[in-house]
């Protein structure tokens, strides 16, 4: 059974590295994707296979290959659903600091840094930049240590002054937090993931965190910049488009009240604000996408 809430992921580069770099080979069961979110920033690339794009609010199909950065605590889910013969996909995790504070404030990192900010969208690059880095983000795993990080920043370079690339998520929809907040974050958000169905009650998750609920509200704003409030409407939103994307026979106001409304009014327009569409219209875009 998919998990359809987003959860908190941690990932622990190895030893002596700043880097998390993976690459599957084998066919990807799709039961086995699960929608999650992390502070590490991701580059995904898929050389052959064909499978599902699915951030934040954003859906779409894609065949053969696609080259992917997902922003710090943008929810997605797993990606290849089928890898075709000799098909591997290939990710790095890491922070945007990964190379520490000082060094991310130098001048010439402005490109990158601009990358960074994009990527709280979702970029998928085009095929001309997709050609040229993708065999270079595979070449990645032949280098270790320093020569690995090198040619990482060259990668990053490349993707941080081309234009071969759109945006996929319009309304952002992450999750932020400062690093140093991330620890208290977590356990706010793993509350609203275990809860988000039901009411939430401000007293709730401030004890949660062991503040008051002014402390917590200002805390929370601060560390997110929105308030607790619309941060659960968009953890439901989101929920709400899995939910329109996957079950055909499931009505509209049983996905609002299985998003945690409790008022179809209120859901309407709170899809609306955040995707930019109606739910319906959202449901039959997915279909065009499909068929």
């Amino acid at each position: 059974m998919i998990n359809k809430k987003p959860v908190l992921k941690t990932l622990s580069p190895s030893f002596g590295s700043s880097l998390l770099v993976n690459q599957h080979i084998e066919r990807v069961d799709k039961n086995l994707a699960y929608w999650h979110f992390h502070p590490e920033l991701e580059l995904v690339y898929v050389n052959k296979g064909q499978g599902k794009t699915h951030i934040g609010s954003h859906l779409s199909y894609f065949n053969n290959s696609q080259l992917i950065l997902i922003g710090s605590n943008l929810p997605h889910n797993g990606f290849a659903d089928r890898l075709t013969a000799n098909g591997s996909e290939t990710t790095i995790q890491f922070k945007s600091n990964f190379l520490g504070n000082d060094f991310v404030s130098i001048p010439e990192m402005a490109n990158v840094n601009a990358l960074f900010e994009r990527a709280k969208k979702g970029i998928r690059f085009q095929k001309e930049t997709k050609s040229f880095i993708g065999p270079k983000i595979d070449k990645l795993l032949e280098y270790k240590g320093l020569e690995r990080v090198i040619k990482f920043l060259e990668i990053l370079n490349f993707l941080a002054t081309t234009n071969d690339y759109v945006l996929l998520n319009a309304d952002g929809l992450a999750f932020e937090a400062e690093a140093q907040d991330s620890a208290k974050i977590g356990v706010i958000f793993k509350y609203v993931n275990k809860n988000f169905q039901k009411h939430i009650t401000l007293d709730d998750i401030a004890n949660k965190v062991s503040m008051t609920v002014p402390a917590f509200c200002r805390y929370f704003k601060k560390a997110t910049g929105k308030t607790f409030t619309q941060v659960v409407n968009e953890y439901r939103v989101v929920h709400a488009t899995k939910l329109l994307s996957e079950d055909s026979q499931m009505s509209i106001a049983d996905v609002c009240f299985e998003c945690g409304f409790n008022n179809f009014s209120h859901f309407n327009k709170t899809f609306n604000d955040i995707t930019g569409k109606s739910a319906s219209n959202y449901r039959k875009e997915i279909k065009m996408i499909i068929s």
